[in-house]
């Protein structure tokens, strides 16, 4: 019996790392740099706080300039598997295409990321779209 516990104890910790050394390579707070189609995307506008803070709690929130938002997030290797996005609904002509097309990448329940020393592309599902953000 206490062989087993040791071996699970041994397990859970092991696991335990795996995932927080994963985690911690996304947790923190991101900047937009660009968005939009993969093959040209669009500058993020300038003088807009448009940021994502990935918690190592698994949670997510930010400002993707005008309105807030909020949800939660798992790590699966190189994908993000998203739970319901849920933001504020003010609307801000200067920056609704911005807006859109971040939380629509954040709303698909799974995109791939891939990190680049201190960029974070995350790739739409399908692949078409996608949003670059710059380690804070």
């Amino acid at each position: 019996m206490k062989t087993t516990t040791i071996i699970l104890t041994a397990l859970l910790i092991l696991l335990s790392a795996c995932s927080t050394k994963a985690d911690l390579a996304i947790a923190g707070e991101w900047e937009l740099v660009s968005y939009g189609d993969t093959s040209n995307p669009t500058s993020a506008l300038t003088d807009v706080d448009t940021s994502i803070i990935f918690g190592k709690d698994g949670k997510l929130n930010g400002n993707v300039g005008c309105n807030s938002f909020g949800g939660e997030y798992k790590l699966n290797n190189n994908e993000i598997v998203f739970g319901a996005i849920f933001s504020t609904l003010m609307f801000c002509e200067a920056v609704s295409s911005q807006e859109s097309m971040v939380l629509g990448i954040l709303s698909d329940k799974s995109v791939t990321f891939q990190i680049d020393e201190n960029l974070l592309t995350i790739t739409s599902a399908d692949g078409a779209s996608t949003i670059t953000l710059a380690r804070k």
